[in-house]
């Protein structure tokens, strides 16, 4: 039998220690006052794992008639050598791939990571699902076009 305080959560749990802002901390605790609960609150609603809240992949209108394809966060996109994800919001970002990169390569590998997934979380299954039959969608309506994006590199390159 174990002894201490009750869990808070039923879910598989572990300490962490943060530091962070006062300004966050003053947030956090008007989700909750319990630092853990407000955060794990914030997280919930942030990246839902069921059909509550934002879909992990939005066409999002820039102008009529042109949209662009902005997604969630994803460590397996992160993979994807020659794709880009630029945080255009926080948690939204737009998906950008290399110049010279095929819609179809991008399609075939976003099936490629779903196949390797070992013990994927939910979020992440879902939103790599979803982009895959939005891009498929797409190719097959004829509705992609591609545009350069100019990208700044933060640090000058050596003389």
């Amino acid at each position: 039998m174990k002894r201490g305080r009750p869990a808070k959560f039923e879910a598989p749990r572990r300490m962490v220690t943060v530091t962070l802002p006062e300004a966050t901390l003053e947030k956090l605790a008007i989700i909750d006052p319990d630092r853990a609960r407000a955060i794990v609150n914030a997280v919930d609603a942030a990246l839902p794992t069921t059909g509550e809240g934002r879909s992990p992949v939005e066409l999002v209108e820039i102008q009529p008639g042109m949209e662009i394809l902005i997604v969630g966060p994803s460590r397996y996109l992160q993979r994807i050598e020659w794709l880009r994800l630029v945080q255009v919001a926080p948690l939204r970002y737009l998906v950008v791939l290399t110049t010279g990169t095929s819609v179809d390569s991008l399609e075939v590998a976003i099936g490629d990571l779903l196949e390797s997934m070992e013990d994927p979380d939910e979020w992440e299954q879902n939103l790599l699902e979803q982009l895959r039959s939005t891009i498929r969608g797409l190719r097959r309506e004829g509705r992609f076009s591609k545009a350069e994006l100019l990208l700044i590199n933060k640090k000058r390159p050596p003389a």
